[in-house]
């Protein structure tokens, strides 16, 4: 798989280098900390599900305030503000071993979602503005595939080392990869000043309501997932961190070679085919997840699951279509924002249903799933109110 992808002009090739070395180091320490998370909160922190579920609520309320990218862009150039973020990122990641707390693993969680929320806001947004509507998904796609390459060395590491070393110099390792690229990109300017000036302040339009739909129901959905279907792996089945770092290194064996084919079906088969096709799946995954008693089935449903979820670069690229290309920079730090509206409430709750039955939380992904079927189906037409031909 090429590095560069085929696109012109020296600053398309300067923006993608420098978003690969930011999404490769953000999202290795990010996957380092998700592999080693649950086993700590279990085994090294004592959370009961029900904290759990309040640490992965408190988890996305950082994403609910990246609406803060805003006015940080009043101080910060886009770039300056991506390589920061993860860079706290990393300092995030290093310090969560440290406080084996139910308050100690909240504050460094906080710290690190912060950094991971802003960057992923600030990563869409140039994407969408450097990128045009054919190579944006392919872009993305090789970005996804490249990353979960790295989330495989990611896995792979933590399998060697968690017999030998303590939960906390894990983390420490873990966080180091993003830590590093944030300092690198600090010494970088990849930045097109020929490109369109983005707004500097909060828009929402009417014509954009099925790309703010889908993404808070894409938010509430992934959440269930996120946060329960591991919880499930490690409690209900006795996952320990070798076998959740084994489960990684297969799901992302699977989705570096997957992603960049996503980005081309995009272009092949157009946002709402891709877009039924996952939903139509993710309905059967999450009922799956309440009859399996098989350790192996349940392994095998969350690498389904995730394979899906990277179907999602297709929510972007619809409103990469309708959009004004000086909303990009405020539409995607909303888009996250809104994300997240359901993602602070579903964790928390979606814990006190785990203690009635760990079941439920899995019906209403499936719920979820099925309201966004139905949503989907009106993107040919939104498109083509805005004049775009549907693919």
């Amino acid at each position: 798989m090429p590095l560069i992808p085929a696109v012109p002009g020296l600053a398309d090739r300067r923006m993608y280098v420098f978003l690969l070395l930011l999404t490769l180091g953000s999202g290795m320490s990010f996957q380092g900390w998700n592999t080693l998370y649950t086993n700590f909160a279990v085994h090294g922190a004592g959370l009961s599900g029900a904290e759990n579920g309040l640490v992965q609520s408190i988890r996305e309320v950082p994403g609910l305030l990246t609406f803060g990218v805003i006015p940080l862009l009043l101080l910060l150039r886009e770039h300056r503000l991506a390589a920061l973020a993860v860079l706290v990122t990393g300092v995030g990641v290093m310090t969560a071993g440290l406080l084996p707390t139910l308050w100690g693993v909240v504050a460094t969680t906080l710290v690190m979602s912060f950094g991971f929320h802003y960057f992923e806001a600030v990563n869409q947004s140039l994407i969408l503005q450097y990128f045009d509507v054919r190579t944006a998904p392919l872009v993305m796609g090789r970005l996804r595939g490249l990353a979960a390459g790295g989330n495989l060395v990611m896995g792979a590491l933590v399998y060697v080392l968690a017999d030998l070393f303590a939960f906390s110099t894990l983390f420490c390792i873990m966080g180091a990869f993003a830590t590093v690229a944030g300092a690198w990109a600090l010494t970088r300017d990849p930045s097109d000043p020929a490109r369109p000036a983005q707004r500097r302040s909060m828009v929402l339009r009417r014509r954009y309501w099925l790309f703010y739909l889908l993404t808070i129901l894409a938010g509430a959905r992934r959440q269930i997932f996120t946060v329960f279907s591991v919880f499930l792996l490690v409690e209900h089945f006795g996952y320990g961190v070798r076998e959740v770092a084994l489960l990684f290194i297969v799901n992302n064996a699977v989705n570096w070679f997957l992603n960049p084919l996503i980005g081309r079906a995009v272009n092949r088969f157009g946002e709402q085919h891709l877009l039924t096709v996952e939903y139509s799946v993710l309905v059967l995954v999450f009922l799956g997840y309440t009859v399996t008693d098989s350790p192996l089935v349940a392994a095998f449903l969350y690498v389904v699951d995730h394979i899906f979820f990277n179907f999602a670069i297709a929510i972007r690229t619809f409103f990469q279509k309708i959009a004004d290309p000086a909303d990009i920079a405020p539409s995607m730090a909303m888009s996250v924002a809104i994300n997240h509206i359901a993602a602070v409430v579903m964790p928390v709750c979606g814990g006190m249903l785990w203690m009635l039955d760990y079941r439920i939380p899995f019906y209403v992904g499936a719920g979820l799933a099925v309201a966004s079927l139905l949503a989907t189906q009106r993107i040919g037409a939104e498109l083509r109110l805005q004049g775009v031909k549907p693919c």
